[in-house]
């Protein structure tokens, strides 16, 4: 696919759209989130790594999903709420969708095409890192912190 992940957008957890073809210039680390997960804590992480890269370029991208252990089980509303409420979520949230299987957001459905079916998340917090061209850089499984020394060092010579 030519235009990779700029191909896609989300709807966003606000309503409208949030269309990754924006970010078009800028690495964008794409995060499947939960409310109710022994990784939530995350949120903090990915909070400060979009307030310290952010300003240089950064986008972080939380995609609500359910599918690992009906972890995400409110409406956007209580996503929205809990994000900005206990962790100060200013960074953009797409609306809850599922990651996994023929049902998955097509971005999912592309990274497990384009890398294969042991690239796709496997539970919730994963990261994937987009970069300016909207190639696939890399990814992580949810135990790497968001501002772990290997997701930083993918992201630094990506930025403005």
């Amino acid at each position: 696919m030519a235009d990779g992940a700029h191909a896609f957008s989300f709807p966003a957890l606000s309503g409208g759209t949030i269309s990754l073809k924006s970010f078009a210039g800028r690495p964008v680390l794409v995060v499947n989130t939960a409310s109710e997960c022994g990784f939530t804590p995350q949120y903090a992480d990915l909070k400060a790594l979009h307030d310290r890269l952010g300003p240089r370029g950064l986008v972080v991208l939380g995609v609500p999903s359910n599918d690992f252990g009906a972890q995400e089980p409110g409406d956007e509303a209580a996503i929205a709420r809990f994000c900005t409420s206990r962790y100060q979520v200013d960074f953009p949230m797409a609306a809850k969708q599922p990651v996994l299987g023929a049902g998955a957001h097509p971005f999912y459905r592309w990274i497990a095409e384009t890398l294969g079916e042991g690239a796709v998340p496997r539970w919730n917090f994963h990261k994937f890192l987009v970069g300016p061209d909207g190639a696939l850089v890399d990814g992580w499984p949810s135990s790497v912190k968001p501002q772990d020394p290997k997701i930083v060092a993918a992201i630094e010579p990506l930025l403005e």
